[in-house]
This record gives structure tokens, C-alpha cells and sequence, in this order.
């Protein structure tokens, strides 16, 4: 934490209770027979998100803590701008990776390519090694057997964000041009950064 002024156990509880209100608000709302067409719902809605916006701020700043939600569209300005009900939705996945074992990552490739051996056709360096393993495993796979192949996870992201329904083929050449912060729906971050600080540091 900070040297700056902490917030007092009032005023985290009295944005819990904020949440709670809002919860209740919410609930009220979106359970009236006019949901539907209902602006109050989307009133309900913002209100609730920025309750639990301001608690989530506050606890993490009185005991470094955070809750489990995730807001959708609070990363943009202006917040969540996409349809309440989307035709479609895009999964946008960032995995970094360190390259701590290069011996093992070739070795790795090898098995599955003969001609990356010295002397073989296909001969080739770290890049050509990557290019066998991601050819031949899914992300999810490679990410669990990180360790394995000579690699060291760093941070990840992934997005998930409303999008129109698009023909086989058309968005490929250009495939992370309209990630738009404001079509997004969730996101879920994970990073060294969040780590629990040392309580001796």
C-alpha cells in the first residue's frame, strides 16, 4: 500500500453497503415485467458497476484485497458501448512466454520433426522449433506444459467482446484491427503484478 491517506473500515463498509444497495436495485429492475424496454435497467445496471468499482478501489487500498468480479467495460472510457444481447462474440487471447530453455524447446520439436535434427532438411533455430510446437499443440496445451518445452509463463490476457456475425474468411488479413475496449464484455488479466505483495517488503 501506498503512504497516502488510507481509507477508514467506515468508509469501506459504507461502500459495501453501496454495493448492496445497488445489488437490490438491480435485481428490482431487471425483474419488472418491462425489463425488456425498461431504461432503468441499464440505469441499474451503471449504478451497480460503479458501486462496485469505488468498493473494489477501496478495498484493495485499505487491505490490498480485491473482490472476484469482473466489470464489463470498465477498461475504455465511456464503458460498455456494445448491444445488451450480441450476434456473435470474439475471444481475444494474449499469452506471453520467456524462452528459459532453448535446448529443451528444440529437443521438444525434434520429437515431433525429425528433419529440425542437425543434418536434417529442415533444420532450424529457436523460430523453427516454435513453429513445430504451436503447429502441433493447442494453446491451452502448450500453456499447461509451458515448463516442458522450455518455457516460462509471463503475463496473459483474455477479452471477450461483442462483435457482428462475420463470412468464412473475412476478418483473417487483418485479425486484431477492431479490438474495441468498448464492445468488451469481460476480461480476465493474469500477471505477476497482482501477486500478494511480501508483508516484509
Amino acid at each position: 500500500m501506498s503512504d497516502a491517506a488510507q481509507p477508514t473500515i467506515a468508509e469501506v463498509r459504507a461502500a459495501a453497503e453501496a454495493v448492496k444497495a445497488a445489488i437490490d436495485r438491480h435485481l428490482e429492475a431487471v425483474s419488472s415485467p418491462n425489463a425488456a424496454d425498461d431504461p432503468a435497467v441499464t440505469a441499474a445496471y451503471e449504478q451497480l458497476a460503479t458501486a462496485a468499482i469505488a468498493y473494489d478501489q477501496l478495498l484493495y487500498e485499505a487491505y490490498d484485497e480485491v473482490t472476484p468480479f469482473e466489470i464489463p467495460g470498465d477498461e475504455g472510457p465511456g464503458g460498455y458501448h456494445g448491444p445488451e444481447q450480441p450476434e456473435a462474440i470474439s475471444v481475444l487471447i494474449r499469452r506471453d512466454y520467456h524462452v528459459v530453455d532453448p535446448e529443451r524447446l528444440r529437443a521438444q520439436a525434434e520429437r515431433l520433426d525429425e528433419s529440425l535434427t542437425p543434418g536434417g532438411a529442415g533444420a532450424g533455430g529457436v523460430n523453427a522449433a516454435i513453429g513445430v510446437l504451436f503447429g502441433e499443440y493447442e494453446p491451452d496445451e502448450i500453456a499447461a506444459r509451458s515448463e516442458e518445452f522450455g518455457l516460462e509463463e509471463a503475463d496473459s490476457t483474455l477479452w471477450v467482446a461483442a462483435t457482428e456475425p462475420t463470412e468464412p474468411g473475412e476478418w483473417l488479413p487483418e485479425p486484431f484491427e477492431h479490438a474495441d475496449p468498448q464492445l468488451l464484455i469481460c476480461r480476465f488479466d493474469v500477471s505477476e503484478v497482482y501477486d500478494d505483495e511480501d508483508p516484509d517488503d
